[in-house]
């Protein structure tokens, strides 16, 4: 055999949540998992590894995120994290003076961290950039402010209207903040990049990915391009990591899939569409079935008409497709819901899958159960947005949002992801958020609605087995047995045992990908 690893503590994540203590490899496949002893009488090994009481887990599957954008934000104005909009100005004028060609273009500015709260104007950026483009998106991907460069190339006035999106009007005039739908206008202008700069974008958010111990990333929206260069890059061994793709929704996507279906590798697999159903709570984006408690003229945005997820159900249907579809408020949950059971017609094995699942109506938790759809969540947004989110939802709302126990009790199992980079691209964070519900400062002391926290058994196999479910791909990885994919991670602490408080600072040791140490 390839490999011996033994003297660990290795959590299997079968059916049984077995903790062994010796794991055999060989040609990427896992042989034999046990007892220490006995595997290394019965196999003979080209190398061993003494693991010295550190842990191993089953490769870490983040279900739900931006893995090729993230990639891409890595070359942009890195936005998280400030405190102001002045912060944001000064970051922006800084990359601007050593990158000063082209579209001047960053992301993840959120005003509920400020101390004004307000939304940005465009003012600042017409004095700064009054010759040059500017489009800075916020952390969730659900607006953006953008200068008056920018409108004009996109031909945008106080007159424009779009459709699911919004141009957000001061005096009269656009102040530069688009929702939505919206943000089309300008995001289409902003000109492709080039074969090599996707492949760096890929290859630097593998090294990333690697490093906090994620093995497979369920991208939520690629288009064909990108994926034929992940295609090819994984062919030449340059990306290891296993790629989830979920087709972004458009007709050049849908042409060539819906005509030639589904297409899968051992590091591929693509056989799902991702749809928007509305906006973000954030951006008060999110659909909501009342108006927003903090502002009682809005409902929020539906992106597209009922009858076009009514139409693109079929089609996924029809075509053998996955149909995974973003929605956050209450009113988008249950309109999905209600689409995705008229076509499902009951209980299945198609997983479709809602992503975000944020607010849900107490009625419409049931539905998850009787179509037998996927709840794909991220534990991370609820201690991001429990500072403001019963602002926005109320003290009656609040209890139906950010519910993972209660939607993990309709079906028996959960998906979680991260989101990156709306969230943090480390898993670790994502367990202890769902176990804790607190930050990673200790708020709040009681922990956030702890009804709905998950245990630490739950949380794990939301990241490893369950993920994979949501994937089609159980039988392949998602936990350490026999004939399965040897895509593992070593802790240099054992997250299921330690004060839950101790977890997020856990450190990845080595990752292995079909065998390989790739970290």
């Amino acid at each position: 055999m390839d490999h011996l690893f033994f003297n660990g503590r290795i959590y299997t994540v079968d059916k049984d949540s077995t903790v062994a203590e010796a794991m055999v490899v060989n040609e990427g496949k896992i042989v034999a998992v046990g007892d220490k002893q006995y595997l290394l009488k019965a196999y003979k090994t080209k190398n061993k590894t003494d693991l010295k009481g550190k842990t191993i887990f089953p490769g870490f599957i983040d279900a739900h995120c931006h893995f090729y954008g993230y990639g891409m934000n890595l070359s942009q104005i890195d936005l998280v994290g400030t405190k102001s909009w002045e912060e944001v100005l000064d970051s922006v004028s800084a990359y601007d003076s050593i990158n000063n060609d082209g579209w001047v273009m960053g992301r993840g500015w959120d005003q509920n961290d400020w101390d004004v709260k307000n939304f940005p104007d465009k003012s600042e950026l017409d004095s700064l950039f009054p010759e040059k483009p500017v489009y800075l998106k916020r952390i969730d991907g659900h607006a953006c402010v953008v200068n008056q460069k920018a409108l004009d190339l996109a031909g945008i006035d106080q007159y424009t209207k779009i459709s699911g999106g919004d141009v957000i009007l001061v005096d009269g005039k656009p102040s530069g903040l688009l929702l939505d739908n919206a943000m089309d206008s300008v995001e289409k202008l902003i000109p492709k990049p080039s074969v090599e700069a996707v492949t760096d974008a890929l290859l630097k958010a593998q090294r990333r990915c690697f490093a906090v111990g994620l093995t497979t990333v369920s991208d939520a929206g690629l288009e064909k391009s990108v994926i034929d260069i992940i295609n090819a890059l994984q062919k030449d061994d340059e990306l290891k990591i296993r790629v989830y793709a979920m087709l972004t929704d458009n007709e050049e996507n849908k042409n060539f899939y819906f005509k030639n279906g589904p297409y899968k590798t051992d590091r591929l697999n693509v056989r799902a569409f991702k749809y928007y159903a509305d906006g973000a709570l954030g951006s008060r984006g999110a659909l909501l079935l009342a108006p927003y408690s903090d502002a009682r003229n809005t409902r929020g945005l539906q992106l597209k008409p009922t009858i076009y997820f009514e139409q693109e159900a079929k089609l996924c249907y029809d075509h053998g497709f996955q149909m995974c579809t973003h929605a956050i408020g209450d009113s988008a949950n249950r309109m999905i819901l209600q689409v995705y059971g008229a076509q499902l017609g009951g209980p299945n094995d198609r997983r479709w899958r809602i992503e975000h699942c944020q607010v849900i109506a107490p009625d419409d938790f049931d539905l998850f159960h009787q179509f037998t759809i996927v709840p794909s969540v991220q534990p991370a947004h609820a201690t991001s947005d429990m500072y403001w989110a019963t602002d926005r939802l109320g003290i009656y709302r609040i209890r139906g949002a950010y519910a993972y126990e209660d939607l993990l009790k309709e079906n028996g199992w959960i998906a979680d992801g991260s989101d990156f980079p709306v969230e943090d691209i480390n898993p670790i964070f994502g367990f202890y958020a769902a176990v804790a519900r607190k930050d990673r400062k200790g708020y709040p002391v009681d922990g956030f609605d702890l009804r709905n926290a998950l245990t630490r058994e739950q949380a794990l196999r939301a990241m490893t087995i369950w993920a994979a479910f949501a994937n089609f791909e159980e039988n392949e990885k998602g936990s350490l047995e026999a004939g399965k994919f040897a895509d593992f991670v070593v802790l240099d602490k054992d997250i299921m045992t330690i004060p839950i408080m101790e977890t997020f600072k856990a450190k990845v040791m080595a990752t292995y990908v079909n065998g390989e140490k790739v970290f």
